[in-house]
């Protein structure tokens, strides 16, 4: 692989996963309420989730997408009724930072990878990527350019996480915290309205 494909391929991995999306206002709201390693769980579910989505579009399922186009628009419309549960969820929190009972649970992990199954978004990004990178199928290029992609939006979105748990400090307050959740629950509701449309 040619170091300008590989560059290629970082740099739109990274434009891909650093710019706001619904998985990246989760990840803020997860740094907020969790702290570092409920967020690194979760940050390592949607990595993981995506790059599976990548891999198996990559090795063949962009070929079924092609054959039946509704399946698309099913898995876009099952994305922003799960974007609506979840700005439901974050809009009704009572601003109370979890114990550390709730901080051990294994959830984060499968919201994570369940929001980039769920992010049409990321559908989008995988067909694109894998017409744009993999030359015809080349099934050792889908494998280095779905490692690429874990590495770099792992640390994306981690940098979403990373944010919020810095703001943790300054948001111990219940009615601090209620707002800032009420916050991102408007911001998950602007991304499923853009998603439909």
């Amino acid at each position: 692989m040619s170091s300008s494909l590989f560059l290629s391929m970082a740099v739109y991995a990274l434009v891909t996963s650093i710019t706001p999306g619904p998985v990246n206002v989760v990840a803020l709201s997860y740094g907020t309420q969790y702290g570092v390693r409920v967020s690194a769980i979760y940050v390592t579910g949607q990595a993981t989730g995506y790059t599976l989505l990548l891999l198996l579009i990559g090795l063949g399922l962009h070929h079924i997408l092609e054959l039946y186009p509704l399946l698309i628009t099913i898995i876009q419309w099952a994305g922003i009724a799960f974007l609506l549960f979840l700005a439901y969820k974050f809009f009704t929190d009572n601003g109370q930072l979890q114990t550390s009972k709730q901080r051990n649970s294994n959830r984060p992990f499968l919201y994570g990878a369940l929001m980039q199954w769920l992010n049409p978004k990321a559908w989008l990004c995988a067909v694109a990527g894998i017409g744009a990178y993999t030359m015809q199928g080349n099934t050792l290029l889908v494998w280095k350019f779905a490692v690429i992609y874990w590495i770099i939006c792992f640390l994306s979105v981690g940098c979403w996480a990373y944010a919020g748990i810095f703001l943790q400090h300054f948001l111990q307050k219940p009615n601090y915290l209620k707002r800032f959740n009420q916050l991102m629950a408007l911001l998950l509701v602007a991304s499923a309205i853009f998603l439909a449309l």
